[in-house]
């Protein structure tokens, strides 16, 4: 009975993370590239612990360093840092604060090619009804939702009669 409470709740903490979560390509259909401004691209969004940062670029043009302020504002990595270089990066925003990325290529982030973003703590908001997946999202959470509702009560009703049997 334990066990499967604890498998039930496990699947619960899976399906609220995933609907809650947001994932942002970043530069949106621009991708991660030179002549992008991606401060203006961040200002007015919203990042949450959980949330995932996808940069997409050509494999071998460009990569993705996750670094400290010093470096951001240097547009240097620091020794020893590796790369993200598949061209279709996703990086969890595990903790709330400042977060920096940067192109190690030589002068892309001088020119532009870095982003600076402050992650919040708690949940994602809902998506903007302007969003161009924003119902395609909504009705996928609505699912997600419905199967939540139905793997809960169906956890509460077998609870409660396995308890009458006892």
């Amino acid at each position: 009975m334990a066990s499967t409470q604890f498998f039930i709740f496990a699947i619960l903490a899976v399906l609220v993370s995933s609907i809650l979560a947001t994932d942002f390509v970043v530069g949106d259909d621009k991708g991660w590239t030179i002549g992008f401004d991606y401060q203006t691209w961040a200002d007015g969004k919203e990042f949450h612990v959980g949330d995932r940062l996808v940069f997409k670029y050509q494999k071998g043009n460009h990569n993705v360093f996750k670094v400290n302020g010093t470096g951001f504002q240097q547009c240097v990595a620091p020794a020893g840092t590796v790369p993200l270089t598949s061209g279709n990066d996703a990086t969890p925003l595990a903790t709330s604060g400042r977060k920096w990325y940067i192109c190690g290529f030589p002068t892309h982030c001088a020119n532009g090619q870095k982003l600076a973003i402050t992650v919040l703590d708690g949940l994602s908001p809902a998506p903007s009804p302007d969003s161009d997946d924003s119902y395609t999202l909504l009705a996928l959470q609505s699912q997600q939702f419905c199967l939540l509702s139905d793997l809960t009560r169906n956890w509460f009703m077998n609870s409660i009669w396995e308890e009458e049997l006892e």
